[in-house]
Parts: structure tokens; C-alpha cells; sequence
């Protein structure tokens, strides 16, 4: 695929602003993985208790004794030599689990160093999940955010569902423009998240693809609440530049109202600016994976469907940045 799109008479260029096109082109590569829990052992998703994204098949219930009609190819023998009773594993049909993504297409998204900007980055793997979803026949929703507003979609496992949904993002994604952060709009990422809360009852594969820009304590709160009767999966998504300083003077630091000016070259600022990050990044991460909520780093310097397979484990390279 070029970097370039053509959109009403005029060329996008897709590492700023994605297309519908672009995000429809993102179905050839939409297979081959899978959120299931059983994982390969490199994978971030192995050990979680719930997944979708997945064909149908039977859940293992309990062993008990033989009752008259049951299969006999389910029975258990070591259980029966053991008790000197016929004893068989019972099953359950497995159910159906609905996907809803969360995609973040707040201004703090719009933000790229290397290859594309984190919301590209995001936008193109809520597609891939969208495509695949569909693929393996369950039934995907959206909720697509910005500081100020929300597009809530209704699960659907039709084609024409997926391309209402990538017409939103793109719709979502188009109103990002480069101009200074609502400095009100710090608590959109947790409003979304109660939102969100009411949507999933019960037994969704929830995938929040977000910068996690302004996430606090009641953040962690909302996302262990909704994984206590969902499968829960974070995608992070990051750039260089939000983890490194280069290492240069002159670099001009703003939250878009005030800014200062940072010597890159000093070490120990390199280093303090490094370590607050990277601690950051811990904390969160260790108050998820405690519960059992995944987290697969995306960055906008790999293509990601790349980074999608080395997260769970296909690839051999190590995923993230």
C-alpha cells in the first residue's frame, strides 16, 4: 500500500489520516490470529480466563457419574478405575461472546515521530480486529471516542456493519487536527470507560485501543470492574519521542498552552525524562496484569498487523517498539 490515498479530488496522505479505502484494504491481512486463551508461551495474551475471537466448540464443565444416555466417548477412565464407578466429562455448548472495541481518537492521538501517527496506528488494528471478527462469525461493535464526543455501534456480524464502523473511524479520525489539548478534556478517557461499563453486561471481548492519556486510579477501577464478567484486552499505543528525548538542545516541550524550552543532550534529564516514563508505564501495566487484564504494546514506528502477530506470539520477533 502507498502512503498516499485519493479522497474527494484530493490526495491523503494514510500515515496522517487514514481512508475508508485504506481501512478496507486492512482485511487481507485480518487472519491467522486469534484471542484465544490458549496462547503460544511468548504470547501477552496467555493465561487470561475468557476470549472471543474464536470458532465454536464446547466448554468442560465438571466430571461426574454416568447417567443412562450419555456418550460414552466422553467417558472419563481414569476417574472410573479409580472409583470403581463409570464417571464421564460433561460439556457445554460454548457461547457466543460479542466484540466491542474502544478506539481513542482523542488529540493526544494525534501524535506521530517515526512512521504514522498513533491514531493510524490504532485505527488500523481496530479494523483488523473488525475484519476478523466477522470472519470467524461473531458479531463486532464500536465505540469510538474523541475529547468531546462518542459513536456508540451496535454489535453486527455483517459486512456492512464492519463498514459503517471503518466510515466512523474515519469520520473520527478526519476531525483531529494539530491545535492545542483541551486541558478540560482530561477525564474523557474514564467517561468513555463508564460508558462503556453500561454497554458490556456480561461474557464481551472489550478491546480498548488508546494512548491511555490522563488514566488515574478510578481508570484502573472502571477497566477491573469490566473484566470481572468480561475479557478485557488493552492495546497501548505509544510513539518514540513519548519514551525518549533525542538528544539534541533546543527541544520545545508543551502540553499545548505552555511550554519550555529542554536541553536533550543533558543525560541526566535524558534519563530522569526515561525513568518517569518508564515508570509510568509499569505502574499501569502491573495494576492490570494482576487482573488479568492483557496489555499489547502498539507503536507507530512498526506496521501493525506486524506488531498484532508478534504480541501473541506467531512471530519470532519481540513485539513493541
Amino acid at each position: 500500500m502507498t502512503n498516499t490515498d485519493r479522497k474527494n479530488g484530493s490526495d491523503i496522505d494514510t500515515r496522517v489520516y487514514v481512508t475508508l479505502r485504506s481501512l478496507i484494504a486492512m482485511q487481507r491481512d485480518a487472519h491467522g490470529f486469534s484471542f484465544l486463551p490458549r496462547q503460544a508461551v511468548r504470547s501477552k495474551l496467555t493465561g487470561r480466563r475468557m476470549s472471543s475471537l474464536r470458532g465454536r466448540g464446547l466448554n468442560f464443565e465438571e466430571i461426574r457419574q454416568y447417567r443412562a444416555g450419555d456418550d460414552i466417548r466422553t467417558m472419563d477412565w481414569k476417574v472410573t478405575n479409580r472409583t470403581g464407578r463409570p464417571h464421564v466429562r460433561a460439556y457445554s455448548e460454548e457461547r457466543e461472546r460479542p466484540v466491542l472495541f474502544l478506539l481513542d481518537q482523542r488529540q493526544s492521538m494525534f501524535f506521530g515521530s517515526v512512521d504514522k501517527m498513533k491514531s493510524v496506528a490504532a485505527a488500523e488494528l481496530a479494523a483488523l480486529i473488525a475484519w476478523r471478527v466477522i470472519d470467524v462469525g461473531d458479531r463486532i461493535g464500536a465505540l469510538i471516542f474523541n475529547d468531546s464526543h462518542s459513536k456508540d455501534i451496535k454489535p453486527g456480524r455483517h459486512r456492512s456493519d464492519v463498514l459503517n464502523i471503518l466510515k466512523q473511524i474515519e469520520r473520527y479520525n478526519h476531525l483531529l487536527k494539530a491545535q492545542p489539548q483541551d486541558l478540560q478534556s482530561v477525564d474523557s478517557l474514564n467517561r468513555i470507560l463508564l460508558q462503556a461499563k453500561h454497554l458490556v453486561t456480561h461474557d464481551y471481548l472489550v478491546v480498548l485501543i488508546s494512548d491511555l492519556a490522563g488514566w488515574d486510579e478510578k481508570t484502573i477501577k472502571l477497566l477491573i470492574q469490566m473484566s470481572q464478567h468480561n475479557d478485557v484486552v488493552i492495546s497501548q499505543v505509544s510513539d518514540k519521542l513519548e519514551r525518549h528525548l533525542p538528544n539534541q538542545s533546543g527541544l520545545i516541550v508543551s502540553d499545548g498552552h505552555l511550554q519550555i524550552n529542554v536541553d536533550g543532550r543533558d543525560s541526566s534529564t535524558r534519563a530522569s525524562f526515561e525513568q518517569h516514563q518508564f515508570n509510568d508505564r509499569a505502574q499501569l501495566n502491573a495494576a492490570l496484569t494482576k487482573h488479568g487484564i492483557a496489555v499489547l504494546p502498539l507503536s507507530t514506528s512498526r506496521a501493525t498487523i506486524t506488531q498484532l502477530r508478534s504480541a501473541i506470539g506467531l512471530d519470532k520477533a519481540a513485539a513493541g517498539p
